[in-house]
């Protein structure tokens, strides 16, 4: 019997199974090739791994990154590209490091530095899922790596300033959208009809622009002007992870039904209350009913006075 496989990784919402990319890729990576992974997500706990997430635990091995952790699958037969020609395979990686260095800048950009995105939604998200008092530190630490990867990778001349930098990535990544859309055409999956590891990873990197509520949401316009890259997230989040377009998840739903019980037995409590009530009234010495007093009318048709009625 082969090991269990856990996967600890970042949650999700806004319709998405997680909101951090490379879970997300992992994640999806599982469902086209049928791991049998066990997914622990980080939720308010001490149970944040102090490496990156998401991390893959099979006995004693232990693995970050999503290449290695895809590699990993794939020596373990969970492999989504066994049909892939040499050309495809070969196609797959060229596009893999075209996302990684023209797309991923500006996704790391739209969640921790742009500071409307990472005060408003960034940090707050992710905060309420860090147990007190990291969740004071770690936001903070994982924007700063973000910026230091950002300007590692594009902050060399002739782009010296931020806003330099910013601008260009931003072209970068619709470039690299349009190419994406371009690539896809009509068909469901970059390779046919059938997902690999590349439809993973344009998944785990367009879904979180795609569904995230941002304030600055200047990529998630673009995006959306190319439907059929719309369409692909919106099929896969379908198709394997039940999730309606909507945005309803099968936790959601257990969720709805757990509170939906709740209610019920709260409202047979009170209706239990009421009866028992009623019983109580039922046994208690019942009283003849009052006559109401005929007003008598004085002479001349007007009714009697207040203290006249009163009087004996």
């Amino acid at each position: 019997m082969a090991a269990p496989m856990e996967l600890s990784c970042w949650g999700g919402d806004w319709g998405l199974p997680s909101l951090h990319p490379e879970s997300l890729t992992v994640m999806a990576y599982a469902k086209f090739s049928g791991a049998p992974l066990i997914v622990n997500t980080i939720n308010n706990s001490w149970r944040t791994p102090k490496g990156d997430l998401p991390v893959l635990v099979s006995e004693d091995i232990v693995i970050s990154q999503p290449a290695k952790i895809l590699n990993f699958l794939r020596r373990q037969k969970y492999n989504a590209d066994y049909d892939l020609s040499a050309k495809q395979g070969a196609d797959t990686l060229a596009y893999i490091a075209l996302l990684e260095e023209k797309l991923l800048p500006a996704l790391l950009h739209t969640f921790w530095i742009e500071a409307e995105n990472y005060c408003s939604v960034t940090k707050p998200w992710f905060a309420s899922r860090i147990a007190f008092p990291l969740s004071l530190y770690l936001p903070g630490k994982m924007s700063r790596e973000a910026l230091n990867r950002i300007l590692l990778t594009k902050g060399g001349p002739p782009l010296y300033s931020l806003t330099e930098v910013e601008a260009q990535i931003y072209r970068d990544a619709k470039e690299c959208l349009n190419l994406l859309s371009k690539r896809l055409g009509t068909s469901q999956f970059f390779f046919g009809d059938t997902p690999t590891t590349l439809d993973a990873f344009v998944f785990g990197f367009l879904a979180p622009i795609y569904k995230v509520c941002f304030p600055r949401v200047q990529l998630q316009e673009h995006l959306k002007q190319l439907p059929n890259l719309c369409r692909f997230c919106d099929d896969i989040l379908t198709c394997y992870f039940r999730l309606t377009v909507s945005g309803h998840s099968p936790a959601g739903q257990d969720t709805a039904d757990a509170n939906l019980q709740k209610l019920t037995q709260l409202v047979n409590k009170e209706s239990n209350l009421i009866e028992k009530m009623d019983d109580n009234l039922r046994k208690s010495p019942q009283h003849p009913p009052r006559k109401l007093t005929t007003l008598k009318l004085a002479a001349g048709g007007e009714e009697s006075s207040p203290i006249s009625r009163l009087s004996p």
